[in-house]
């Protein structure tokens, strides 16, 4: 039951992110999309997509061990309220220089873990 309920989560998913694509194609305006991606299981799943990739903090230092010490729902709680509210704004981006096998270094761009939800 729970392995279908997820599949079909999932599906709803990729079928959102679809729309999402073809409204910002046919609708520069974000309020074409904003309503959409707030929903309580587009969150909870982006959550999940992110929480498996770890990383460094972003510009606001917070990990998600951070996150999970807070509470995930608690967060996404906030987050779903923020964009409901249309109040949602990303933080700058931290940039990092990652070595390259050559000498040199390459820009990396590292969000804020609310913005890889987002």
């Amino acid at each position: 039951m729970n392995a279908q309920k997820a599949n079909n989560t999932i599906e709803k998913v990729r079928q959102l992110q679809r729309k999402l694509y073809l409204a910002a194609k046919e609708n520069s305006k974000r309020n074409a999309v904003y309503d959409k991606i707030y929903r309580e299981d587009i969150v909870r799943e982006a959550w999940k997509r992110v929480r498996p990739n770890g990383g460094a903090g972003g510009i606001d230092g917070i990990r998600i061990e951070a996150v999970e010490a807070y509470g995930v729902e608690k967060l996404l709680s906030e987050i779903q309220q923020t964009l409901m509210q249309g109040q949602y704004h990303p933080q700058p981006v931290k940039r990092v220089y990652i070595p390259k096998a050559d000498g040199t270094k390459r820009p990396l761009g590292i969000p804020t873990i609310k913005d890889r939800i987002v």
